[in-house]
């Protein structure tokens, strides 16, 4: 059974997408950005931004009746990977015991000039 978590924003109808989508015992949770409406979270702040979006993506899970431990891959892009460190540390506050796959890519861009991280999420309970 396939159950879409949606946020109700503009945006999941026009380009035709979903926060979240659940299939059994995984959920797959959209590429997200540190944005709050139509608001940025963190700007200019890496490592903000990736707390920020982590604490989303928990949110997320939380709904679907899941919760961090239940990641096993995160996939982390950046638009200038000289601030991995930054963004390292701040998803080592959240998966260090738990150690998800992971990786970190640079991309020319994200949606929008001020989005600095972007990140997608694998979730799957035993």
């Amino acid at each position: 059974m396939r159950v879409n978590y949606s946020t109700g924003a503009k945006w999941e109808d026009i380009v035709g997408y979903c926060r979240a989508v659940q299939i059994g015992n995984t959920v797959e949770i959209s590429g997200t950005v540190a944005s709050d409406g139509n608001q940025v979270i963190a700007k200019g702040d890496f490592y903000g931004q990736t707390r920020y979006i982590i604490e989303k993506i928990e949110g997320v899970l939380t709904k679907a009746g899941f919760a961090l431990s239940d990641v096993v891959r995160t996939r982390i892009y950046v638009t200038d990977i000289s601030n991995w460190e930054a963004v390292g540390k701040a998803h080592g506050e959240f998966f260090k015991n738990i150690k998800p796959v992971t990786s970190m890519v640079e991309v020319s861009g994200l949606i929008a000039p001020d989005y600095l991280v972007e990140i997608e999420a694998t979730a799957v309970k035993e």
